[in-house]
């Protein structure tokens, strides 16, 4: 009776698994779509780049939002809301390598590469089914160095200290989507599918960037 029930438990933690994961990655598909969208109309629009400042109220507001109303209908919304943002704002960044020369060029090689890594990363987490629990803490302590190493290389304009941002940032990223595909796996409390868009999102964001600034650099552009 008591191997019964284990059976049942196991059985339904898997399905409610199985139910996140589809929702989280119909909806992430969904908002790269709505974010490629926004981009295009923010390129057709000629839109130039927005202030530094501008940009980090309207992205940390919005998923401020978005973790506000998670539970709720009104999460979407939200959601859409921040990766839509969020597109718009990578408009002008695109239309900027379009302008030189290999653009279109830099621009697919970062995208496939993005596109790559996360289909890879993902496929290591949910076929292994190995636990990257441990990534946690080196996330948290990650995510502190390179927002400081980011900011003084704003300030005092260190082209290498840049780089190396960008680098970090694509290692950082690949480690977010490992953590966080694990955690839908292994983890019963990662339920919430909107919260875990979004932070495979962010991830892929970050990646893209990254991989354009690192592609860019070396092409002496």
């Amino acid at each position: 009776m008591a191997y019964q029930s284990h059976v049942t438990d196991r059985q339904t933690r898997e399905v409610s698994t199985n139910k996140v994961l589809r929702n989280t990655y119909m909806l992430l598909a969904m908002t790269l779509l709505f974010s490629a969208v926004t981009a295009g109309a923010a390129m057709a629009m000629g839109v130039g780049q927005m202030n530094i400042f501008v940009f980090f109220i309207g992205a940390y507001g919005l998923m401020f939002l978005v973790h506000k109303t998670a539970n709720s209908t009104a999460g979407l919304l939200a959601a859409f809301a921040f990766t839509g943002f969020m597109g718009f704002t990578l408009g002008p960044v695109l239309s900027l390598y379009l302008s030189i020369p290999n653009g279109a060029q830099l621009v697919m090689t970062a995208l496939a590469m993005t596109g790559a890594t996360f289909v890879g990363l993902s496929a290591v987490a949910l076929l292994t089914r190995k636990d990257f629990s441990f990534l946690g803490n080196f996330l948290m302590a990650g995510a502190i160095v390179l927002i400081l190493a980011m900011v003084v290389a704003m300030i005092f304009d260190i082209a290498a200290l840049a780089l190396a941002v960008s680098a970090g940032f694509v290692l950082f990223s690949s480690a977010v989507i490992l953590y966080q595909t694990s955690e839908i796996v292994h983890r019963a409390g990662e339920t919430n599918y909107i919260l875990a868009t979004i932070t495979l999102y962010v991830s892929i964001y970050n990646l893209f960037i990254s991989l354009l600034s690192l592609l860019g650099i070396m092409n002496d552009d």
